[in-house]
């Protein structure tokens, strides 16, 4: 894959997850309540601890946005290292943040709109080039 391909398809990866990010917060904002002024709505939710698992997401969009701004040339390992981030947040990759995920797949399973945005990531995700995914082991007791 070329980098232009690469760096359209890491665009297309950002897009959609800003979409998914967008229902999340819509659900979220549901769940919390009245909440004011669209200004208000912002400081809630980088600041309250209601909306604070969200910011793990942002910081992956943060960093799709800055590699694909970024002169230097996209190759294959560095789309298919940024697939496995989302993958790793999202699924179905072994998740990096276990409080993320059970808060995710509970909205997931409550709003129509986050289940269609994430059918939009996955999407995104299948154009990108992808690492091997290892297997999760169970957890077994010390010897």
């Amino acid at each position: 894959m070329t980098d232009a391909t690469l760096r359209a398809d890491l665009n297309g990866l950002a897009r959609a997850l800003r979409h998914l990010h967008k229902q999340l917060i819509d659900l979220e904002t549901v769940y919390f309540g009245q909440v004011g002024s669209p200004l208000e709505h912002l400081q809630l939710i980088t600041n309250h601890p209601h909306f604070a698992w969200l910011q793990k997401m942002s910081g992956l969009m943060a960093e799709i946005d800055e590699r694909t701004d970024d002169k230097e040339p996209i190759d294959e390992t560095t789309a298919a290292s940024l697939r496995a981030a989302v993958e790793s947040l999202i699924g179905p990759r072994a998740p990096i943040d276990a409080d993320f995920r059970q808060r995710y797949n509970t909205l997931l399973h409550d709003g129509a709109d986050v289940v269609m945005a994430h059918a939009g990531v996955r999407q995104a995700l299948q154009k990108l080039p992808a690492l091997p995914i290892e297997p999760e082991l169970p957890d077994t007791p010390a010897a």
